[in-house]
């Protein structure tokens, strides 16, 4: 095996570990998926994801990048498992650290 194969499966391993964790928290943006282009979703507000999604139009992009015209990136829209997940707005969607399996809000 390379010794680049072998960095890149050690960095997937850590991630991974990492993540399992659940020790982190999160910041959850709602997103309107049909603004998909370019990678990017248009920002929307909160209570659009709150209020049912609109049939899956609107939905929670967790993590990511905004930028100043009102889009985000690199996140994704797999929730985490563990943590705490937080609204852009500052509302708490999901408690839990380290070995919890407690979710709430929604």
């Amino acid at each position: 095996m390379s010794s680049r194969a072998v960095k890149v499966g050690m960095l997937g391993t850590l991630s991974m570990s990492l993540a399992a964790c659940g020790g982190s928290s999160y910041t959850a943006s709602c997103v309107d998926g049909y603004s998909y282009s370019g990678g990017q979703y248009k920002l929307v507000d909160d209570d659009d994801c709150d209020f049912g999604g609109d049939g899956g139009r609107y939905f929670w992009y967790y993590g990511g990048t905004a930028t100043s015209s009102g889009y985000i990136y690199n996140g994704t829209t797999l929730k985490p498992r563990k943590g705490e997940i937080k609204s852009k707005s500052g509302r708490t969607l999901q408690r839990g650290g380290f070995g919890s399996g407690f979710s709430g809000g929604g």
